[in-house]
């Protein structure tokens, strides 16, 4: 792949304007590690530019059209005001995920305009300097293997992306549930990269898109939280009607607060009119958070858990560990070093869910909480083996 990292004003000022915004790092910093970040999903060529005039900005965009096969883009300030920009993406018709260092979402109100948004295929926001390196990894999965939105309802995150196998159908499939500490600003590009290593192994893939926590800065008509589980549900059903996917043979994942998610969603699935749908082969937890009540009062994610937990009508009733026994096998995979979920929690989930009479395997490393987003990494690969067996069998 050839990408292009292009930056908007005053981002040379990186490193030197607001640093309890934007921190510590450079703009040289930043084009260095991005490019190493490239390198490490194995693009090559990286080129780089940054302007604080919109026509020089218009002018590389031009020139890339042709030329590269992916951009990511800071469009800084001009985000709020250049029409002019989004034309170009739209005209130049390479794919441009768009990067905010700072979450928008939650500052200034003009802050929270994006006019070049809808000529993106992706927005990342609020995840600091790292941020790139998700959009390249979202460029490099995007181009990796074809994917199809399939839309579940009429809220704009009710979608889902279906990755289908090489080869004719129907596919059993897996449900990859991103987590994120259920925060707007962490989307489903998380597991994207595990998505296409499931479908290099012959099945198909949905990664279910769903109605996150929002920004602080919500206005008091709106909702501050949702049922994210039963938008899972919804997705899970949608998926496994679609034409090229065996509803039979399915298994779903979750990581993180995914991991919460895709099993209340299960029991959602299980007590709803919308007719039978068959167990999964088997449900897998990935240092997900499966005791919200504990969440809570060890106030994980800082606060994320108590956030959550305040928009839901019953609480308990969407908390893994107290909603026992599965009807499916389960496989509870964890960290040891994690320092974003407790490794006791899914000990500790494990140990209750045998004690009802579950299937359940556990599969507890020396690793931390990101590995199982990592294709190469032997934690996920270990989880990948047994998801694809369980679903071909």
């Amino acid at each position: 792949m050839r990408i292009l990292v292009l930056n908007g004003p005053n981002l040379n000022l990186l490193g030197v304007r607001a640093p309890e915004v934007y921190g510590s790092t450079t703009l040289d910093d930043l084009v260095t590690q991005t490019r190493a970040w490239a390198a490490e999903l194995g693009v090559a060529h990286v080129e780089d530019f940054q302007s604080n005039h919109e026509g020089q900005l218009l002018d590389r965009l031009h020139a890339a059209r042709g030329q590269v096969d992916g951009i990511v883009f800071n469009p800084g300030a001009f985000t709020h005001s250049s029409y002019a920009l989004h034309d170009a993406i739209e005209a130049i018709e390479v794919p441009t995920v768009e990067v905010h260092i700072s979450n928008v979402e939650e500052r200034e109100p003009w802050r929270r305009i994006s006019l070049v948004r809808p000529a993106c295929v992706h927005t990342i926001y609020g995840r600091g300097v790292e941020g790139y390196r998700w959009a390249v990894r979202h460029l490099v999965s995007r181009s990796a293997w074809p994917v199809e939105r399939v839309r579940y309802g009429d809220d704009p995150d009710a979608w889902l992306d279906v990755r289908l196998p090489d080869a004719p159908g129907p596919h059993p499939v897996v449900v990859l549930v991103h987590g994120g500490f259920w925060r707007h600003y962490w989307t489903f590009d998380t597991v994207e990269s595990i998505a296409v290593d499931l479908a290099r192994r012959g099945v198909a893939v949905a990664v279910p898109e769903y109605r996150r926590v929002g920004p602080v800065s919500r206005s008091e008509d709106d909702p501050p939280v949702w049922d994210a589980h039963l938008d899972v549900a919804r997705a899970v059903s949608a998926v496994l009607s679609h034409d090229e996917i065996d509803g039979g043979r399915w298994a779903i994942a979750g990581h993180s607060a995914g991991g919460q998610l895709a099993i209340a969603a299960l029991d959602a699935l299980q007590h709803s009119d919308g007719g039978e749908v068959e167990p999964p082969r088997l449900v897998v937890s990935l240092a997900g958070v499966v005791d919200l009540p504990r969440a809570v009062e060890d106030d994980l994610g800082g606060g994320a858990a108590g956030r959550y937990v305040a928009g839901l009508a019953d609480p308990v009733r969407v908390s893994p560990m107290h909603r026992l026994p599965l009807t499916a096998p389960l496989l509870v995979a964890h960290g040891r070093q994690d320092p974003s979920v407790p490794v006791a929690y899914s000990e500790a989930y494990a140990a209750a869910a045998a004690d009802t009479g579950v299937d359940v395997e556990s599969l507890i490393t020396d690793g931390g909480h990101f590995e199982y987003l990592e294709p190469e990494d032997p934690a996920w690969t270990a989880v990948a083996d047994r998801l694809v067996a369980s679903v071909r069998s």
